[in-house]
């Protein structure tokens, strides 16, 4: 380990000089400083710090000091990011610092030209931002030389880490960045960069792969501000100014945000890109200059309207949380949410948009357009209020993402030996000794031939992955079958087919971008629709593939704290304050704070058993419970439905039998379709891979711990 009195010294005197007289930096955050000796050492890390924490210098000033000092050549640090928006939003900052150096920084992904990658392939650039899915493009590709392209990297930065440890492009870019150490030659030095999570040491451990729980090289967590949290009083509330307020619909919510905070930039959050478009609209025939951005936008109209957000003043911009991640769209005044986020880190990465001027403050105006929306929203402030985040947990069993693997490697090298494939990913975990059976069963369904004692790509294979030089296989995800919506040449976005297909009276009407387009066109070979602006009357709508959002067992098991009358300390206006305790009214008999309750009658003849449990952990309970169950489950983030003529002798036996024999839920075939390659799998592991996702087995067995009350309910 270095020894040096300021750590400043370490750093090239070429990054130190612009700091003070390019940047004109009094000096370092504490994160910055703090991430210069392990950085320049080599070690593996990962640095924590809220939105517009300064992160990315805290990475890119050691690395390029390292790569100074020691003279490496060619392609020696990626940066890879989850979004393509936020690379390009971050390459003129790296080509600023690289600079200072002279060395360079290019961009590499989907969008960027062929000219320009063929120019990156000549003039290597020293530092690389990419997306996980463009290096395994790179990888198989055969107009790249991946040994000559990556024979020189010595590091890579993973700027939102916590966006992909959750699921499976997190598995994927491990296996990635395990194939491109091999190909290097070398160990590589792994920073990953994120804003606070619920687990950090077990995240670093995560990001190290195959070199997992070793503490060779020093790995190490830097996060000053969380030392500085726990070092305050334990009971004082998260800073920030954040209220909660009751609107009961969409129409009202248009007016309260047309109405507040009028001359300020605000950056309102929905859970939807349908909801998107319909706050988009109103707002707009309100007379607020609005914006929106959402994945079926096309870049081009994502870009226009963020960059023109970014110049305005008083305007709005409606977003999905495409904008959540540290994309920059200006001096932020006001963050709104609408309802709720899915998780406190989520709610983290919007309030940290604003309070990043000198004295503002961060803030965030909850606009709740339900009951259901205000119990979410006061549940996620009250675990907020105590400084809890989710842990951040990769998705269990990902053996589509196996499969996918072993074709890509194979497509990577053309051929690879049948007993040294595991070589390549170096015992990292679901890619070791458990993928034999998967490699077996691509071997046997003809997606690889083997001969020799080598495996290569077989008929299977080309045949439904093989279109376009095998790009299906590089893509990680499903996407939804959505149409491109044009207007003349001009790409506006996409839409869900169902739109073009479902019957309307009179013109076919679309909502996109804000505004009614009427559908003049639709060439269904190629999966285009060409549109005319017109004056209201569009719809929008867009499909889902995989799981819905649903609730967790956490913030389930706060919205029943809620009930029984926590409440976070955040400003209620008086209508929230009224809806709240109308909605604890009306819950009073599904809550006991001693005991789960078994509620009889009421809207259904079943017996619902209210475990405030969250969605996981019910559909397990409902797997679990045998015929104590209703065999026509549904099961929801509150409760599981039980047969009607259950006694209550057989609900203590069934009860005590599930606590003994926990089991996976079932799956519905059609489910299958949102796990790409599950194809490519046994029909019982594909199966098995979503079942266990599904799961959620300590939540059940907490549930069935809890004593339970039975009691009736009139059907009024």
């Amino acid at each position: 380990m270095t020894a040096v009195s300021d750590p400043l010294d370490l750093l090239h005197p070429g990054i130190v000089h612009h700091i003070v007289n390019t940047l004109g930096w009094p000096g370092l955050r504490p994160l910055q400083e703090e991430a210069i000796t392990p950085l320049v050492d080599g070690s593996d890390a990962l640095l924590l710090a809220p939105t517009a924490g300064g992160k990315t210098e805290a990475a890119s000033f050691p690395l390029l000091s390292r790569m100074a000092r020691e003279g490496w050549t060619g392609t020696s640090v990626l940066y890879v990011c989850p979004l393509k928006a936020l690379l390009n939003n971050l390459l003129p900052r790296l080509e600023t610092y690289t600079s200072w150096l002279g060395r360079t920084a290019a961009l590499w992904h989907g969008d960027v030209s062929h000219t320009r990658r063929k120019r990156i392939l000549r003039e290597r650039p020293d530092v690389l931002l990419t997306t996980p899915e463009s290096l395994e493009a790179m990888l198989v590709s055969t107009n790249v030389d991946h040994r000559a392209f990556f024979s020189g990297l010595r590091a890579i930065v993973v700027d939102e880490v916590h966006a992909f440890a959750g699921d499976d492009r997190g598995w994927h870019l491990l296996a990635v960045l395990e194939r491109l150490e091999r190909v290097a030659g070398r160990s590589v030095q792994r920073v990953g960069l994120s804003a606070t999570v619920g687990n950090p040491e077990q995240l670093l451990t995560w990001l190290r792969g195959a070199r997992g729980e070793s503490g060779k090289g020093n790995p190490r967590v830097i996060a000053p501000h969380l030392r500085t949290q726990a070092s305050s009083t334990a009971q004082s509330p998260p800073q920030g100014e954040v209220q909660l307020d009751y609107v009961g619909s969409p129409a009202n919510a248009a007016t309260v945000i047309a109405a507040l905070h009028r001359g300020e930039k605000r950056l309102v959050f929905c859970e939807s890109r349908k909801q998107v478009e319909e706050l988009g609209e109103a707002l707009r025939a309100k007379g607020v200059t609005t914006f929106l951005s959402h994945a079926s936008l096309s870049a081009d109209e994502r870009r226009r309207a963020e960059e023109a957000f970014a110049d305005a003043r008083d305007c709005v911009i409606v977003s999905t949380s495409t904008l959540e991640l540290g994309i920059d769209v200006g001096d932020l005044d006001r963050v709104i949410q609408i309802d709720a986020p899915g998780t406190v880190a989520s709610f983290l990465q919007r309030l940290g948009r604003t309070g990043r001027r000198p004295g503002s403050t961060r803030n965030c105006l909850f606009l709740a357009l339900d009951e259901a929306g205000l119990l979410s929203a006061a549940a996620l402030l009250l675990l907020w209020s105590r400084g809890w985040v989710e842990p951040v947990i990769a998705p269990p069993e990902p053996r589509h993402i196996v499969a996918q693997q072993v074709l890509a490697l194979c497509l990577q090298e053309h051929r690879v030996g049948d007993r040294l494939w595991q070589d390549w990913w170096g015992g990292l975990g679901p890619f070791g000794p458990p993928a034999e059976p998967l490699v077996r069963h691509l071997v046997t369904e003809g997606y690889l031939n083997r001969d020799g004692g080598m495996m290569f790509i077989g008929p299977e294979a080309e045949q439904r992955f093989g279109y376009r030089h095998f790009m299906d296989l590089t893509a990680v995800f499903t996407a939804a079958p959505e149409f491109t919506v044009l207007s003349g040449r001009n790409e506006i976005g996409t839409t869900d087919p169902v739109l073009l297909t479902e019957k309307v009276a009179g013109p076919r009407r679309l909502l996109l971008a804000g505004r009614s387009w009427q559908v003049t066109y639709i060439d269904w070979s190629r999966r285009r629709c060409f549109v005319e602006p017109v004056d209201g009357g569009g719809k929008a709508r867009w499909g889902g593939a995989g799981l819905s959002r649903t609730g967790s067992h956490a913030l389930t098991r706060a919205a029943r704290e809620v009930l029984l009358g926590e409440t976070p300390p955040v400003a209620f206006t008086r209508r929230a304050e009224s809806a709240l305790g109308q909605v604890r009214e009306k819950a009073a008999e599904l809550v006991h704070p001693d005991a789960s309750v078994l509620v009889r009658g009421g809207r259904d003849t079943n017996v619902r058993w209210w475990t405030w449990a969250g969605y996981k952990a019910n559909a397990t309970l409902a797997a679990s419970l045998g015929t104590a169950a209703d065999p026509l489950q549904r099961p929801t983030d509150t409760y599981v439905r039980l047969r009607e003529d259950i006694t209550l002798q057989e609900w203590k036996q069934a009860k005590s039998d599930a606590a003994g024999r926990l089991c996976l839920p079932s799956v519905a075939p059609r489910a299958l379709h949102g796990l790409k390659f599950s194809a490519a799998l046994p029909a019982r592991l594909a199966e098995a891979t979503l079942a266990a996702r599904l799961a959620d087995l300590s939540g059940a067995a907490q549930a069935l711990r809890e004593p339970s009350r039975f009691t009736t309910m009139s059907a009024d």
